[in-house]
């Protein structure tokens, strides 16, 4: 499968740089020297998404990383959907414009075997401090290639979870099951909304991009008893169970979501949710952090978690790892090695722990950071549900039928990025009212049987 590999990502990529090229949009330089480097006077590129975690580290990163070391480090931060097209084009034609890049379990697999990433294995075992061990080992395996090797080094892990006002749902007489159902959280969202002034009942994401409106509808899909493609790699798009799962999505969206809900993806739903606009939310087990920042959230202490919902399965909890991962055509190795292994230690944790507060320590990758008393303190409200929620998460098995890859909010072939992407948009119209879904999922039913005629024997 590798040549279809390369020859799908590939195909994806050039349209990107295509683009970029009309726009006269220009990234950063190249690595800053030539050798391996590592030491005083080096300057890398990294390229990250714009979470509130990655914006936390680039205001740290000079006065102890750099001071430390000497090393420069130059970022680029990027939306999520434009971080996604931005490295895809960068690593897939090998530009080099980046020594550092953070990709995710989607990536990995794929370009690991494409051998497009520097392993990471012997950088992390020789570097004792690091204690590659204490990793969890759901986010471990999925940073690795087949054959185990590590590719990707954690900064932040993820299940998803639901996320809800606990003080409006005790207000409106409302208890909130530990495991609940969509059927009851729809229920919830009705009996919520306009529970305060100009409150919504709940935030779904609505913005298109396979990584933004597809992770939290695709695990909607797996416990609706959906798939995109059954093992043997039949199309499953516009299935019934496919189609229900959708509408009762977009349903939800429009009685009940948040205003605006076609351009909404994890940073809007995570303002709304902080400033007091909605009263639920079902997104990444990361955002836990944030709202619990009395600093840059209206609603810390009184948000409540629980697992994800489901229907028709027992869980349906993604997994994630924002990592950071080194194309093979950085000049500056070593030093970026060095920059990673800093950005996945126990130390950077203890100093965002110390420095900006431990709720926001960008966890979920380390059995450790669960032990540690602050930590533990502040992330009383859903630390433990966020480790629960992790280790529950069922990247081979996630819904009701065999999967022909893993992957709970993504098939794991390169072709997924665009099929994901495109039938994302005709969706997010739907819920504007242009279209319909099943419209929608008709025209993905095609494109998805031009993608499984690639794999299909």
């Amino acid at each position: 499968m590798k040549k279809t590999r390369q020859r799908a990502t590939l195909a994806l990529a050039f349209p990107v740089v295509a683009a970029l090229a009309m726009s006269g949009c220009a990234g950063a330089g190249g690595g800053g020297g030539g050798g391996e480097g590592g030491g005083e006077g080096d300057s890398i590129n990294v390229l990250m998404v714009g979470n509130p975690q990655m914006v936390d580290i680039e205001k740290l990163t000079e006065d102890t990383f750099t001071k430390d070391t000497g090393i420069q480090v130059n970022y680029t931060i990027l939306p999520e959907n434009e971080l996604r097209d931005k490295v895809t084009q960068d690593i897939a034609t090998q530009a080099g414009q980046y020594d550092v890049a953070t990709i995710g379990a989607y990536e990995v697999p794929i370009w690991s075997e494409n051998d497009w990433l520097h392993e990471l294995d012997s950088y992390a075992d020789a570097d004792k401090s690091f204690d590659k061990d204490d990793l969890l080992d759901p986010i471990v395996q999925s940073l690795s290639s087949e054959d185990g090797t590590l590719y990707g080094l954690p900064f932040y892990g993820e299940s998803s979870f639901l996320m809800y006002r606990e003080d409006v749902l005790k207000k409106e007489g409302i208890t909130m099951p530990e495991r609940p159902t969509w059927d009851e959280v729809a229920d919830i969202a009705a009996k919520v909304d306009g529970a305060e002034p100009g409150m919504k009942g709940i935030c779904l994401r609505g913005l298109p991009g396979w990584g933004e409106m597809f992770a939290p509808l695709t695990t909607v899909v797996n416990t609706f008893g959906g798939t995109w493609f059954t093992e043997d790699w039949q199309a499953q798009v516009n299935a019934p169970e496919f189609k229900e799962a959708t509408n009762f999505y977009v349903d939800l969206v429009r009685a009940h979501g948040e205003p605006g809900a076609a351009q909404a993806g994890f940073t809007e739903c995570l303002n709304a949710m902080s400033q007091g606009k909605v009263a639920m939310w079902y997104d990444a087990t990361s955002a836990a952090g944030s709202l619990e920042d009395p600093e840059v959230s209206k609603v810390a202490g009184k948000v409540g978690y629980v697992f994800a919902p489901v229907k028709e399965t027992e869980s349906s909890g993604w997994l994630w790892a924002w990592a950071w991962a080194m194309p093979k055509t950085t000049q500056n190795a070593d030093a970026a090695a060095k920059f990673m292994l800093w950005a996945s230690s126990k130390e950077y944790e203890e100093l965002v722990g110390k420095e900006l507060g431990w709720a926001r320590v960008p966890a979920g990758k380390r059995e450790s950071t669960y032990e540690i008393p602050e930590y533990k303190k502040a992330a009383e409200a859903f630390g433990e549900m966020t480790l629960k929620s992790i280790q529950e998460a069922k990247p081979t098995d996630p819904g009701v039928q065999p999967r022909p890859t893993v992957g709970v909010q993504f098939v794991a072939i390169p072709e997924f990025q665009d099929l994901g992407t495109k039938v994302s948009q005709d969706i997010a119209a739907a819920m504007t009212g242009r279209g319909t879904v099943d419209e929608a999922l008709d025209k993905g039913q095609q494109l998805a049987e031009e993608v499984a005629s690639e794999y299909a024997n």
